[in-house]
């Protein structure tokens, strides 16, 4: 049996709520990734084209610092990568922690919180980041998502 990982980014606490109730879901460790500098409310105002995650999602090469690392990320086979939707695609941040370890030979599985952004280009931004992994297509989930609606879909993307 494919041992899991849940590994996740939240801004605002609605990913991290996803993340928790998947890691239930799945039978998976779960993982915090938080950033090295925090975002704060400013940091995060996409409208304020000169905000901090403006900035970064304008620039492809921006990879914000991860505070702290999983130590046994070796020992997953499976790992679920959970981000709130920006600007159509996953967080540069989240470049950075795939960036940061070897993942070939295993399956990396995106999933995703927005209001009503879809996954967007998220895989094509992602898969760079992770070249000897496998990397599944991910889903869009709101915030009130059921265990049984996570379990249900992560049987079938992981199949």
């Amino acid at each position: 049996m494919a041992k899991k990982l849940v590994a996740y980014f939240s801004a605002s606490g609605i990913t991290g709520k996803v993340a928790k109730t998947l890691a239930q879901a799945v039978g998976a460790d779960l993982y915090e990734i938080i950033p090295k500098v925090p975002y704060t409310k400013a940091d995060l105002d996409w409208t304020n084209p000169k905000s901090r995650s403006s900035l970064e999602m304008k620039d492809p090469n921006s990879r914000p610092a991860i505070a702290g690392r999983c130590e046994n990320l070796e020992d997953y086979d499976v790992i679920f990568v959970g981000f709130p939707i920006w600007w159509y695609v996953a967080p540069t941040i989240i470049n950075t922690f795939l960036e940061s370890y070897c993942l070939e030979g295993k399956t990396v599985i995106p999933f995703a919180t927005s209001g009503s952004s879809g996954m967007g280009e998220t895989n094509q931004k992602l898969k760079p980041s992770c070249p000897h992994a496998k990397l599944l297509e991910g889903k869009v989930f709101k915030a009130s998502v059921s265990v049984s609606e996570l379990m249900a879909w992560a049987e079938r993307v992981n199949e």
